[in-house]
């Protein structure tokens, strides 16, 4: 009877534990499905790099083709800001680094803190797009009326050329949606405009 009630508690705690193990799975896959993302390109999430890789590259001495890049911008439908490119495409030779800038405005009456979601098109052409900074990476803050010029720097890598698609690949799109911060309520708004530009609208 002793053994009987020995093995109901074990079974009881694996059970427990089990379960335990599911919610840490679930409550965690949404940041294992963005760390895949990024590091793959999986579904036109772009990847990271830094000066050095693109030095690398232009170190190679070969000259690469040329492709345009062309940008979006979106805003949740709450989301009180302008938002656009500053310029809405250009021609880059592949695997040297371009900065461009996108422009927000924050057109409430209150301090508004927001984070952006992105992604490129077409969706394979993310394993390939490497972004050096991005205002992206942070969460961007502006006070009311503010103006913000947010620099995005990036190069897209000589191994798309080695895809078997990588010849029809002509064209980019590089889009970007903003939302409010979900904790922007919870915690004082601090500015973190990545080096940003930013000017007043008061």
């Amino acid at each position: 009877m002793a053994s009987l009630r020995t093995r109901h508690r074990w079974t009881v705690l694996g059970l427990a534990v089990a379960f335990a193990a599911m919610v840490g799975l679930v409550a965690s896959s949404v940041q294992i499905y963005n760390l895949v993302c990024r590091v793959t390109g999986m579904g036109g999430t772009t990847r990271t790099a830094t000066e050095a890789q693109a030095d690398a590259i232009a170190a190679q001495g070969e000259k690469f083709p040329i492709i345009t890049v062309r940008f979006n911008a979106d805003l949740n439908g709450d989301m009180p800001w302008s938002f656009y490119p500053v310029q809405r495409e250009v021609r880059i030779q592949i695997g040297v680094p371009q900065t461009i800038y996108y422009r927000a405005i924050n057109r409430s009456t209150q301090r508004v803190t927001g984070t952006a979601t992105f992604n490129v098109t077409p969706l394979q052409v993310g394993a390939y797009f490497d972004k050096i900074q991005c205002f992206c990476f942070t969460e961007q803050t502006l006070d009311p009326g503010q103006s913000v010029d947010m620099p995005v720097r990036f190069f897209v890598d000589p191994a798309i050329l080695k895809d078997p698609d990588g010849g029809d690949y002509k064209t980019i799109t590089l889009s970007y949606t903003f939302f409010r911060a979900k904790d922007q309520a919870a915690t004082p708004p601090q500015a973190s405009n990545n080096g940003a530009n930013s000017t007043s609208l008061n």
